[in-house]
């Protein structure tokens, strides 16, 4: 009998289910797979996958299911909490850990069962980082699939990790008096649609938005 997996997406933070298709875990064929936005409709389930949701699950949904695992994208327990990738992102880092862990009652605290880093060179804008990060998301699934049931359960390290704050529209404003290589990690995480950069002057808004063009003239 095939293993029931479900995969939980968030559609205010669909970037992982516009990349998602038919043909991503075909291979698989001991796993029987179904997407899911409203977290309500799964049970009984034996794997649950909670990839890019952006709100807390209570411990009854965890207990609804045999297992229940997501990504966080950081080299936990640092930068637990919201828009990890970001903040890292933010603070010039280049090479991020990516931990899929077991999903427990307090967040982000779960034991880890893989670990890989994603590498970027510091000129990706969001589109782009988005394909990497999803990249690596299939390769952490797919390696733990080809293992279970024979995982191994990693308590995280007992020392204290930050904890974000989710990230606001109002934090991609600019500084019009700084220059724009001092906040090009800034502009590289802004969603040019939901949340672009942005500055103020003279008590009017203006958006700015951010194309890599690799087409330059001679």
């Amino acid at each position: 009998m095939k293993k029931k997996c479900a995969i939980l997406l968030d559609r205010n933070n669909n970037w992982i289910g516009r990349q998602l298709n038919d043909t991503t875990f075909e291979k698989f064929t001991k796993y029987k797979f179904k997407i899911f936005y409203d977290y309500k409709k799964i049970k009984d389930f034996d794997i649950v996958f909670i990839l890019g949701y952006t709100k807390i699950l209570a411990e009854k949904f965890i207990k609804k299911n045999n297992i229940s695992l997501t990504i966080h994208n950081s080299n936990l327990p640092f930068y637990r909490g919201f828009s990890p990738l970001q903040q890292q992102i933010l603070s010039n880092k280049k090479k991020i850990g990516m931990c899929l862990i077991k999903v427990v009652k307090e967040v982000d605290r779960g034991p880890i069962i893989l670990k890989d880093f994603l590498r970027l060179d510091g000129t990706e804008l969001y589109n782009e980082i988005r394909e990497k990060q999803f990249i690596l998301i299939v390769k952490l699934i797919k390696k733990f699939l080809k293992k279970f049931p024979n995982i191994t359960l990693k308590s995280q390290p007992n020392i204290n990790g930050s904890f974000f704050k989710r990230r606001k529209a109002s934090d991609q404003k600019l500084d019009i008096t700084k220059s724009i290589k001092n906040q090009f990690n800034l502009m590289r995480i802004a969603n040019n649609e939901d949340w672009p950069c942005y500055f103020e002057f003279k008590n009017k808004r203006y958006i700015l938005k951010i194309y890599q063009n690799d087409k330059r003239n001679s």
